[in-house]
């Protein structure tokens, strides 16, 4: 089944205004659970759009940082319950490296900017791995650990 997958707490595509999006169908997914049954059940989607914060939890956080500059370091994201758009990279990684499918084409719709830095290179180190043939996962943890430090 060919399908866009769209991870996004409350906005729907077309709420997204700031990235150029596709004119596509998209399923809608809430939340890490949705994500990853999701693809369990239909497969790896052609195209993924990531949002980052996925709980009120985190907004709260994300507010409460006073220093731009080190917000990454100010949220400890491994101390809240809910998973971010960040966990669901990883997971989607961890998943297409051990299936061997290739990681697909997708968007950082997320207005936290440090949030998409990492789903950006969380996803690409995954590309790096499968492309080089190496073997191993690109988070250093199995499928669905949350790990800080992305290289």
């Amino acid at each position: 089944m060919s399908y866009n997958l769209f991870l996004d707490d409350s906005r729907n595509p077309r709420d997204v205004k700031w990235v150029e999006l596709p004119l596509v169908a998209w399923t809608v997914v809430r939340n890490y659970r949705e994500f990853v049954e999701t693809i369990q059940r239909d497969g790896v989607p052609r195209i993924v759009s990531f949002d980052h914060d996925l709980a009120d939890e985190h907004y709260k956080e994300f507010a409460r940082a006073t220093d731009p500059k080190t917000i990454d370091k100010q949220i400890k994201y491994e101390t809240l319950t809910e998973k971010t758009g960040y966990d669901c990279a990883k997971w989607l990684a961890n998943f297409c490296v051990d299936k061997g499918i290739p990681i697909p084409l997708y968007y950082l719709h997320s207005l936290n900017g440090i949030g998409c830095a990492n789903i950006h290179s969380i996803l690409e180190s995954a590309r790096k791995v499968m492309n080089e043939g190496t073997s191993g996962n690109p988070t250093g943890g199995s499928t669905g650990e949350r790990q800080d430090d992305v290289g």
